[in-house]
């Protein structure tokens, strides 16, 4: 398993990164037993996969706590990386030891600003007006940050969802940024414009999420009626696909992007592979990727996905992916946020 270092940090990171949402069961992916999540971690280590990510948003905190469980006894070989909503920035200390306290660890290895901090993004996290008011500062929040890593609290310090402007102005703060991390595939590629090159530019590595696209990328879904409505609420599908869940308002991309997926499977096949094997391999043929995170419900799962780390896929292969996608990057455009409008966005 390749493993590189971590922005300008001593940290290394694997290629995959288990995407640790599901774990301790909850309404978006639903039940997820214990066994399971124990069996996925420690067979990861074994498989060289060192990096997992978690958040204290997901599942109100029993993700962080069944990861917790899995890794006790395995703390010094996992890379632990969790994330703070920007709504709780006035106060990060305390939410970064609830965290280690769910998770049962003295240190996380990377914290991050899950979003950054905005009126459309704070809102999403909280119904207190009084933060969606005045909210904490890019500058409030990191200097916290910088303090927890100087108490060692925390070992690096990243952030999740910011855009070209964002970054910027978390630069300014003059604290060390390791990681971006940010939705990455091969119908959401919408990082490549401007977030990738400044990113290498200032030597903050990418972690790239929704790997496979929720599922659509590993072949589960034959036709748009059969993504459930939960799944389908960002821009790839049209407003009406989220039944209620979708806010965008657009029309999606939702021919163009079962068309990826057909011509996807046409090409895996003729290269004996899995079509999400495919779709893996392609995000970390790109030179801006150091890591792609990928949910593993099972260890079938998880050894098929650690299987397509290796892979090498040729530059012609690369190329036809980019030019069949092509269509859906053109529809949804350089915007990140794939949930609001293209003209009311939380990244930017």
């Amino acid at each position: 398993m390749k493993k590189v270092k971590l922005g300008k940090s001593d940290i290394e990171v694997s290629a995959m990164t288990v995407g640790c949402w599901p774990f301790g069961g909850g309404e978006y992916w639903g039940e997820q037993s214990q066994k399971d999540v124990d069996d996925v971690v420690h067979v990861a280590l074994d498989l060289g996969v060192n990096t997992f990510d978690t958040a204290e948003m997901y599942n109100g905190g029993e993700s962080e706590r069944s990861l917790g469980k899995a890794l006790k006894g395995y703390r010094d070989k996992a890379v632990v990386i969790s994330k703070i909503g920007p709504s709780n920035c006035h106060n990060v200390r305390k939410h970064c030891v609830e965290s280690l306290d769910r998770l049962g660890m003295d240190y996380l290895d990377v914290y991050m600003l899950h979003w950054p901090i905005n009126k459309l993004a704070v809102e999403h996290f909280t119904s207190d007006k009084s933060i969606i008011e005045a909210p904490p500062t890019i500058e409030e929040a990191y200097a916290q940050l910088d303090a927890l890593k100087k108490e060692g609290l925390i070992r690096s310090i990243g952030m999740s969802n910011f855009g070209r402007t964002q970054m910027e102005e978390v630069v300014r703060t003059g604290v060390q940024i390791d990681v971006n991390e940010m939705s990455y595939n091969i119908v959401s590629r919408a990082i490549e414009a401007e977030i990738a090159p400044y990113c290498i530019e200032n030597s903050i590595s990418i972690i790239g999420s929704m790997g496979l696209q929720q599922g659509l990328l590993a072949g589960i879904y034959k036709t748009p009626d059969d993504v459930p409505p939960h799944q389908a609420h960002s821009r790839h599908y049209p407003d009406f696909r989220g039944a209620g869940t979708s806010r965008h308002g657009e029309a999606g991309a939702e021919k163009e992007l079962f068309e990826v997926v057909d011509k996807l499977r046409e090409i895996a096949a003729d290269l004996n592979l899995h079509i999400a094997q495919l779709a893996i391999a392609w995000i970390l043929k790109k030179p801006f990727m150091a890591s792609t995170l990928v949910g593993s419900r099972n260890i079938n799962e998880l050894k098929m996905n650690v299987e397509a780390c290796s892979l090498d896929i040729s530059d012609e292969t690369e190329a036809l992916i980019d030019k069949i996608s092509q269509p859906v990057l053109d529809i949804l455009g350089n915007n990140p946020d794939y949930y609001e409008h293209s003209s009311k966005s939380r990244i930017f």
